[in-house]
């Protein structure tokens, strides 16, 4: 079947090329001889009895966390100017763009460089364009919330969530274990925290405290 598509597509060619290229006859020889080199060159390296392969494209796989849009609102990001931002840039992010998103919240604090949450939100979404590894500009951009609101709770803790994608279960330790400290007991993202520390727990506990000798003989 493949060959007598290849005839077919050659006589056809051959005769757009007389009738519509106004061959002169002069240079029907040549013509012929180039499209016979390629029916040889196919007949070389081609194979037209192989099956023919569908591929299908593959889409960015979505690293997107429904969870973190949870977490951020419970700790605060429910009004004001960053929420348009921060909607529009989870849209971004649930489509596998993580690239724009990013890129949308850099033009977001650009704008309201006074806003800590625009600011969290910025680091997040470097830390999923990242594929979950927290990057120098993403601590830049925690670390700018928590300038701008230093009893704010988002920075700490996604900062902390950033370590802890990131395999530095130490760093994340330590800076959750001294949000929850400073937390209410009413906070609504304590029972999280809690529940976050008591696994990192689980899968590596934490080294003793050192207890310094009495002095004793």
């Amino acid at each position: 079947m493949g060959w007598i598509i290849l005839l077919i597509l050659v006589l056809l060619c051959a005769v757009a090329l007389v009738k519509l290229g106004k061959l002169a006859r002069g240079t029907f020889e040549m013509t012929a001889a180039a499209l016979l080199l390629g029916v040889a060159g196919y007949a070389w390296q081609g194979n037209p009895g192989m099956a023919g392969v569908s591929i299908e494209p593959k889409e960015k796989p979505n690293s997107f966390d429904e969870e973190t849009i949870d977490a951020r609102n419970d700790m605060g990001e429910r009004f004001g100017t960053a929420r348009e931002w921060l909607v529009f840039s989870d849209s971004l992010n649930r489509a596998g763009k993580h690239g724009a998103a990013a890129n949308y919240l850099r033009n977001g604090v650009k704008e309201h460089p006074e806003d800590p949450d625009l600011w969290v939100g910025l680091g997040n979404a470097l830390v999923v364009h990242a594929n979950g590894v927290i990057t120098p500009a993403a601590q830049f951009a925690f670390q700018k919330a928590a300038d701008l609101s230093p009893e704010h709770p988002g920075p700490p803790f996604f900062l902390g969530l950033a370590y802890a994608q990131s395999g530095k279960i130490d760093q994340a330790r330590a800076i959750w274990t001294e949000l929850l400290a400073r937390s209410s007991e009413d906070a609504p993202w304590r029972a999280d925290l809690e529940s976050r520390l008591a696994a990192m727990e689980k899968i590596q506990p934490s080294l003793p405290i050192a207890q310094e000798p009495s002095g004793e003989q």
